[in-house]
């Protein structure tokens, strides 16, 4: 399904959404310890000069009140606004016939071809863990299946080329597919793309570096494991493998400011 620009935009507005909700909880937390800090600090510089007599025995428990108060205060406010506003896009995108709770129902043309390849990779790593639970998520959303023509560990695909570009048709056609067929993809929230930021993201120039450096360092994991710390003296490898190691394990030390190790 091809969206309009305000389609796009209504789900970009969702991504970020969900990102600002995730760093406000460790913004109140920041608060909170500094609460605590700064009216533990004011407790010990009154006690010279007012005794503690006036809050008695509670004296050591006022700072730690005082700083989960302040997290508390701070992230229900922020956590109402944020319900609110997350409830507003929602009915806007169901105005223009979108599934909020599924933002891969209608397909991919929402997601750049870089985060694709950072939840395909995701889904790789998960299914090498066993967690065949999580990875259904990804199955039932984006289409995803053990039997893609997708690798990590190297990565055998780059973004904006025929190869990402072939992926994209296979799932786009399967999400086709199961929708004809009445499968409903599983409900989506905040939890969800809090553990795999599973909604739309507009790729700024930061976000796709933040992108690249996470399914890149989900390969750079994969191919320690799978070749060892020296692929390159692994006489097993095939050139073409060894090429695409180099590839990635290159561009990961450039993206994280040093060698890879």
């Amino acid at each position: 399904m091809k969206l309009s620009g305000e389609s796009l935009e209504l789900w970009y507005a969702l991504g970020r959404l969900y990102s600002k909700a995730e760093s406000a909880r460790r913004r109140a937390a920041r608060l909170g310890f500094t609460a605590t800090l700064l009216s533990g600090g004011a407790v010990l510089l009154s006690a010279p000069l007012f005794g503690v007599s006036w809050i008695g025995a509670f004296a050591p428990a006022v700072p730690l009140f005082l700083g989960l108060a302040a997290g508390f205060g701070m992230f229900g406010v922020e956590r109402v606004s944020m319900r609110r506003r997350e409830a507003a896009l929602r009915d806007a995108l169901g105005e223009k016939g979108l599934d909020a709770r599924r933002p891969g129902r209608g397909g991919l043309s929402a997601y750049y071809d870089a985060q694709l390849i950072l939840l395909r990779s995701e889904y790789e790593y998960l299914i090498g863990k066993g967690a065949k639970r999580s990875a259904r998520l990804f199955e039932d959303s984006f289409g995803f299946t053990t039997e893609d023509p997708f690798e990590t560990g190297p990565l055998n695909v780059l973004t904006d080329t025929e190869g990402m570009h072939g992926l994209r048709r296979r799932w786009e056609r399967r999400i086709s597919m199961r929708r004809e067929r009445g499968v409903l993809p599983p409900e989506m929230g905040l939890r969800e793309d809090r553990a795999y930021r599973v909604f739309p993201r507009e790729m700024t120039v930061f976000a796709e570096r933040a992108a690249r450096e996470a399914y890149l360092a989900i390969s750079h994991d994969l191919i320690r494991s799978r070749f060892g710390r020296n692929p390159e003296k692994n006489n097993g490898i095939p050139e073409e493998v060894k090429r695409r190691i180099r590839r990635d394990l290159d561009e990961y030390g450039e993206l994280m400011g040093k060698r890879p190790a």
